[in-house]
C-alpha cells in the first residue's frame, strides 16, 4: 500500500475499536491505554529490535555499541563522513566526554551560549530519558538534554542512550519520568520521533523543516 492507503487503513482499524467507558472525570487507566495502543513484545531484546525497526522506518539511524570506545570510533566516523567542524553538547559525563573526543571546537550549553553560536554547530550530542520501543521515539527533557535548544538548532542530532533506558510503550515512558523527577518536573518534555519533517506543501516530504535534518541514535549496551 502507498502512504495514503496505509493512513486510511489505520483510521478504519481505529474506528472499529470501541472506546473504553469511563465514569466520572477519571482518566483512562494504563491498562485501558494499552488496549488501544500498538502491541509491544514482552522481551527486552524484541523490544529493542522493534525500536530499531521503527526508528529506521522514520529515517533515523540506529546503532548499538558495546562500550564507550566503540561509540567514540563510530562518532569519529560520522565526523569525517559529514565534515563536522563544530559540536555542541551539555554537561553530562557521557555526552561531554564523547564530544570532547572528537577534537573539535565544542560548545557546552550550560555555559550560557548564544543561540546564534549554537545554530553554527554541525551537530548536537545529547543524552535522553528513554527510548520508546512502541514508536521508535526518543524521550528527552530540558534536564537530560542540556536545555531546550540543543536538540533543535544543530542540523544533526546525535542521541546517546543506555540499554536500560529502553521502555516498551508510552505509559511506561511517563512512569519513568515520574520515577526520575517525582514532583520536580522539567520545564520541557519532548518526544522525538525521527528527524524533523513536514509534508504541508503539496504533500511532499521535506526533512529538517523545523529542526534537525538528521537523527542518529546510539544505544550503549
Amino acid at each position: 500500500m502507498n502512504s495514503r492507503e496505509t493512513i486510511f487503513a489505520r483510521l478504519r482499524e481505529a474506528l472499529s475499536l470501541p472506546a473504553p467507558a469511563h465514569h466520572g472525570t477519571g482518566l483512562p487507566t494504563v491498562a485501558e491505554q494499552r488496549q488501544v495502543l500498538p502491541p509491544v513484545p514482552e522481551t527486552a531484546e524484541a523490544q529493542l529490535a522493534l525500536f530499531a525497526q521503527n526508528a529506521t522506518e522514520l529515517r533515523a539511524t540506529f546503532q548499538r555499541v558495546k562500550h564507550p570506545e566503540e561509540l567514540a570510533t563510530a562518532l569519529r566516523a560520522l565526523r569525517d563522513a559529514n565534515n563536522w567542524r563544530r559540536v555542541a553538547t551539555h554537561r553530562s559525563p557521557l555526552a561531554q566526554a564523547q564530544a570532547g573526543a572528537l577534537d573539535l571546537p565544542t560548545l557546552v550549553t550550560e555555559t550560557g551560549c548564544d543561540k546564534h553560536q549554537l545554530e553554527q554547530c554541525d551537530v548536537g550530542i545529547t543524552e535522553c530519558d528513554a527510548l520508546i520501543a512502541q514508536t521508535g521515539t526518543v524521550l528527552v527533557t530540558s534536564r537530560s538534554a542540556g536545555g531546550r535548544a540543543l536538540t533543535c538548532l544543530p542540523p544533526h542530532h546525535v542521541v546517546i542512550a543506555r540499554r536500560e533506558q529502553l521502555v516498551p510503550d508510552l505509559p511506561a515512558a511517563l512512569a519513568r519520568l515520574r520515577e526520575i523527577y517525582s514532583s520536580q518536573w522539567p520545564s520541557m518534555i519532548s518526544f522525538i520521533t525521527g528527524p524533523s519533517r513536514t509534508g504541508d506543501i503539496e504533500r511532499i516530504l521535506v526533512l529538517g523543516a523545523h529542526g534537525p535534518k538528521q537523527l542518529t541514535i546510539f544505544c550503549l549496551d
